[in-house]
């Protein structure tokens, strides 16, 4: 049979359209038992014609579709069959199990990582995406993933380093190291049925040392604490109330940054005063009994339209991002009017302050969502602790009234 043209398809799409009967175009003799072949179709309003590849294997014919005619030419066409199919055919390969045989490029593989982020809804996956676009950009977004070395992920982060920015610059590196880990175990996932395949024989990144982690030890003292509660009540700038009110609650519960700041008014039970997370960092269901001062607090704040407790400033339908918050509480330490105080030193100040409020550490823990190691406490023990967790905090509670009920340094200064 001989080989298709443009003009005899779109005389047989005619044709078609006026027998209303199908027409199945094979292209060539085909090698093998396998062969191209665009299979027109009428349909009430208009005939389709969709490039099929077929194979006869085991006495069954099989197809399976590649594209649709005209958005995907005669030559694409070709060209991915002698690519992707005929070889495969010859050695007699199934076609359902044969795609794209062209090593992903940089962009598939930091696409696909983010994909995988997002499926399993992290919420890094916005921040991860936005770092490695402009990677992929240095990289060179269309070569192949497998041809980056160790020594151009280098050159990209040593400017970054060379200007100051060594948190960034281990950031990149972490980026770029978590992205090409995922692509190396996604090559023979047998739970994921995408064609694309990176062929990665090792992670670029993996030789490349971390920045030395600084493990911060700074927490507030009670002085410390009721200076900055009393700012948060009555900043001296203008200030975007939803995120004082976001750092109270930090101080109140010692929770993550992310989790407070994405609190949306179905996490909270006010009947109960319990804040309610189906998931969280360490991949666990969470729920915390409130005090009563972040009780009241939560209440007296109406969500927005979108349900959030803490909208952003700049677009009302997210939340406030946790570096947002922290680049807030940044701002007035440099202005010397609240402690030198990060927002992961708040989840610190909480934890040693309630250990002086007399809450045991068991339930500190708990009520922190801390992972618990012991086998006990990952396998068999499924009781919530709520009633535990309740005492805990009504502790915590006396004791932040009482600290509050004094005067701050700031009135004493006055």
């Amino acid at each position: 049979m001989p080989s298709l043209t443009d003009g005899a398809i779109r005389r047989t799409l005619k044709q078609v359209e006026q027998t209303g009967k199908q027409v199945s175009f094979v292209d060539g003799e085909g090698q093998g038992t396998g062969r191209l072949v665009l299979v027109m179709k009428p349909m009430p309003t208009r005939v389709t014609a969709d490039w099929m590849v077929q194979q006869w294997r085991d006495q069954k014919r099989l197809k399976k579709k590649i594209g649709s005619y005209p958005s995907m030419s005669l030559g694409t066409a070709r060209e991915i069959f002698k690519r992707d199919f005929a070889n495969m055919i010859q050695r007699g390969r199934s076609i359902k199990l044969t795609g794209d045989t062209r090593p992903g490029t940089v962009a598939d593989l930091f696409e696909a990582y983010v994909g995988h982020l997002k499926s399993n809804e992290k919420s890094s996956w916005k921040e991860t995406e936005k770092g490695l676009n402009k990677i992929a950009d240095a990289l060179g977004r269309n070569r192949p993933a497998r041809d980056i070395e160790p020594e151009e992920i280098v050159e990209v982060i040593r400017p970054i380093y060379e200007r100051g920015k060594k948190a960034m610059a281990d950031h990149v590196r972490g980026y770029i190291h978590a992205a090409f880990s995922w692509g190396m175990k996604s090559e023979h996932d047998y739970r994921s049925s995408k064609p694309r395949r990176f062929r990665l024989v090792h992670n670029p990144a993996a030789g490349i040392p971390t920045e030395p982690k600084k493990v911060g030890t700074r927490w507030l003292d009670e002085e410390e604490f009721v200076r900055l509660y009393r700012w948060l009540e009555c900043p001296d700038a203008p200030v975007h109330p939803p995120y004082t009110r976001a750092v109270h609650i930090l101080m109140l519960t010692g929770q993550r940054v992310e989790e407070i700041a994405r609190l949306h008014k179905d996490q909270w039970d006010a009947a109960e005063g319990i804040i309610d997370w189906s998931k969280t960092k360490n991949g666990k269901p969470h729920a915390i009994p409130v005090p009563s001062l972040a009780a009241e607090l939560i209440d007296s704040i109406k969500p927005n339209a979108h349900g959030w407790f803490f909208p952003s400033a700049m677009d009302p339908s997210r939340p406030v991002s946790h570096g947002t918050l922290y680049s807030f509480m940044w701002r007035q330490r440099d202005r010397g009017v609240i402690p030198v105080v990060t927002n992961r030193d708040l989840r610190r100040t909480w934890k040693t302050l309630a250990g002086m409020a007399g809450v045991p550490k068991e339930i500190r823990d708990r009520i922190q969502n801390h992972a618990l190691q012991d086998v006990s406490s990952k396998s068999y023990d499924r009781w919530t602790y709520m009633p535990e967790k309740r005492a805990g905090m009504a502790k915590w509670d006396r004791f932040v009234r009482t600290l509050l009920s004094k005067k701050s340094p700031l009135n004493r200064a006055a």
